[in-house]
């Protein structure tokens, strides 16, 4: 069974350092660094064995990174597709005046096409690492059975839409909310892979009788400049 949502995930931390191959020192190796990561992928509609578009979203932990980069993070966590907290400035609709609160805002949400038995996505991911810098990555990803290839690049930023909602009554607030890459370790244009496994959350999601609406994430993730 395949869902290759992977998109959302691999992209994250990376290193050319796993791209170099078994053999290459360090000194020769591209510049990079990679994780292990794991994480939960929600579907809708759930994937089953008939061909179907959906939508999905994703978050996950980045753990033992490693890297041949001076500085470069050593963990943190990724997302695609939720709705994150953000600190802006509001604007009374009565006064004018202003004040500072914390409101919602919308990642792009990651799409796909296909069944359990394979499919295709796109979509970007943020990774927030442990010294508070970002990496966003734009990705696609193909797969079949319980792998599933990612390819990526590292983008300048992630553009989230305003949840209206979470804005209170009597105020507007900034439509957008922007998130610059602005982790050093990995600049704009580098690339991203991974090669992941996912298995279902639940045993009864078998794609026949109960779709699979969501599935656990496992696998490295790299960025970084070819050799």
């Amino acid at each position: 069974m395949t869902i290759h949502l992977s998109s959302v995930f691999f992209f994250l931390t990376a290193a050319m350092l796993s791209i170099a191959g078994p053999g290459v020192s360090t000194a020769h190796a591209a510049g990079g660094g990679a994780c292990q990561l794991q994480g939960v992928a929600n579907l809708s509609p759930p994937l089953t064995n008939a061909s179907a578009s959906f939508s999905y979203n994703f978050t996950g932990t980045l753990s033992g990174c490693q890297s041949n980069i001076a500085g470069a993070p050593t963990a943190g966590t990724v997302s695609a597709g939720v709705q994150l907290s953000e600190t802006v400035t509001l604007t009374n609709t009565a006064t004018g005046g202003t004040t500072t609160v914390t409101v919602l805002y919308q990642e792009p949400i990651p799409q796909g096409s296909g069944s359990c038995g394979s499919s295709t996505t796109a979509g970007q991911s943020l990774a927030t690492w442990n010294d508070g810098k970002h990496t966003v990555v734009a990705y696609t990803t193909s797969g079949a059975a319980a792998a599933v290839d990612l390819q990526g690049v590292v983008a300048a930023s992630m553009t989230l839409a305003l949840v209206p909602g979470s804005v209170p009554a009597g105020f507007t607030a900034p439509a957008t909310y922007v998130i610059a890459s602005d982790e050093p370790a990995f600049s704009v244009g580098e690339q991203s892979v991974a090669p992941l496994t996912f298995s279902p959350t639940t045993p009864d999601q078998n794609c026949v009788t109960v779709g699979v609406s969501s599935a656990n994430i496992d696998g490295a993730v790299a960025i970084g400049t070819a050799p």
